[in-house]
């Protein structure tokens, strides 16, 4: 039976990042000059997988992140892996949505969308045709590990939904530049939608 395993890495700091602002898909923000040195330092200390083939979130931020950690590999763009949609609440920090009579119904799940913004359930639904893409494109082609460079909260979407052992979203929290390591089995995967994380990068 085939296994694959798949690398989800989340993307090199941003401005934004320090400033606790809200960047979703609608603000494609560049890796801040610290958060490059930041993650050029966890290259150097850490040893990341190596892999056959690299995939992407499409955004900038995830693409410099990809030439930096494996700069010998050709970014493969994967339109689904975007990030989350957040609105009106894109370019703010929690402090500044206090008042905004929306956020905390949307933090406490109360609100599946921001006030124009994406949808929980569709941004899930998305991320999932995402990864699926990934494995039926590493089966057809005979690659059987990978890394994926993502953004965190699509990180924990993703994990809170298919990955094995079950946890809640925020249970899958992860640094810049750090994130966790999949087994797929693509016959399994494609009957039941599981994932089984057995490593944190």
């Amino acid at each position: 039976m085939i296994t694959l395993k798949i690398h989800l890495i989340r993307h090199g700091a941003t401005d934004a990042n320090y400033l606790g602002q809200y960047i979703g898909c609608r603000t494609d923000l560049p890796l801040s000059p610290e958060g490059l040195n930041e993650l050029r330092l966890l290259r150097d200390d850490i040893e990341y997988p190596e892999i056959e083939r690299l995939y992407s979130s499409p955004m900038l931020r995830c693409r410099q992140t990809g030439a930096v950690i494996y700069p010998d590999k050709e970014i493969i763009p994967v339109e689904d892996l975007r990030e989350y949609d957040f609105g009106s609440f894109e370019r703010k920090t929690a402090a500044e949505l206090e008042s905004d009579p929306s956020f905390k119904p949307w933090t406490s799940g109360r609100l599946s969308a921001p006030p124009g913004g994406e949808d929980n359930t569709a941004f899930i639904k998305r991320l999932c045709i995402g990864l699926n893409k990934i494995v039926i494109d590493m089966a057809n082609d005979g690659v059987r590990e990978s890394s994926v460079i993502m953004h965190g909260g699509a990180i924990m979407m993703l994990l809170g939904t298919c990955a094995l052992p079950h946890r809640r979203p925020v249970e899958w929290t992860s640094e810049n530049g750090r994130g966790y390591s999949l087994r797929v089995t693509p016959s399994l995967y494609h009957k039941s939608g599981a994932v089984e994380v057995y490593d944190i990068i």
